[in-house]
């Protein structure tokens, strides 16, 4: 498809999602483990607890909670992780800049 015709097509796509119409639209799928291993991250960064929890957000008895296997982290939390596990750099980059 020549370049004219995808910019043509994303704005009809654009148009038809305002429109309410979901049939043209791309949905993404992401795919988020459902186990992390908190510990074995943290470990991994060389921070403690408190270190970790500060450094991305969590609190002290979420981190511990998750590494004793009390809870398991849900949602957002999850996804943060994950992100951490794959791109901490990144993460705390832009934790930096958001601060």
């Amino acid at each position: 498809m020549a370049p004219r015709n995808k910019i043509l097509a994303g704005l009809e796509d654009a148009l038809a999602h305002v429109n309410g119409e979901t049939r043209r639209a791309r949905e993404g799928r992401v795919r988020v483990p459902k186990h992390v291993d908190v510990k074995l991250l943290r470990n991994r960064l060389g921070l403690s607890q408190a270190d970790f929890a500060h450094r991305f957000g969590f609190t002290v008895a979420s981190v511990r909670n998750w590494e004793q296997g009390v809870r398991q982290p849900e949602g957002p939390a999850r996804i943060l992780l994950t992100l951490i596990d794959r791109i901490p750099e990144q993460v705390q980059a832009a934790l930096r800049r958001a601060a």
